[in-house]
């Protein structure tokens, strides 16, 4: 039903993406699909690498993990925004469609008074990602 699940991840807040990620890794171990970890990073230094290039090397070293852990196979995919949190969005659709994924399983937050003001990355992902999305929250 699935062959590559993305998963949109912040390498500084892993901590509080278990719930998402045990959810793709079961959907890629039961589908026996790939998963590829996104990040995106700015080309200044930022709370989880000093470059571009440390960044990708944790991120890859994060999916290696996660292929250990639950015994699946995954890849990573590292991209260079110049103003993520602006670009975060689109840089997302963007991955999704270059790497050809065909579900995206991403964390989401517990709603709360700001989400009735500003979208959620979670909800602009499924509206125009042309692809099933699921928005894991956490337990």
């Amino acid at each position: 039903m699935f062959s590559k699940i993305m998963v949109p991840v912040d390498l500084a807040h892993v901590a509080h993406l278990g719930r998402a990620l045990k959810v793709a890794a079961e959907l890629a171990g039961l589908y026996n699909a790939e998963l590829c970890f996104v990040a995106i990073t700015a080309p200044t230094p930022g709370p989880a690498a000093h470059n571009p290039q440390e960044f990708a090397a944790k991120l890859e070293a994060f999916a290696q993990s996660e292929a250990e852990t639950y015994g699946v196979k995954a890849t990573s995919h590292s991209v260079v925004s110049h103003d993520p949190a602006v670009d975060l969005d689109r840089s997302l659709l963007k991955a999704r469609e270059e790497l050809g994924a065909d579900l995206v399983v991403m964390a989401s937050h517990v709603p709360g008074i700001a989400d009735y003001l500003f979208p959620s990355h979670g909800g602009r992902m499924a509206k125009h990602a042309e692809v099933s999305v699921m928005v894991v929250r956490p337990e």
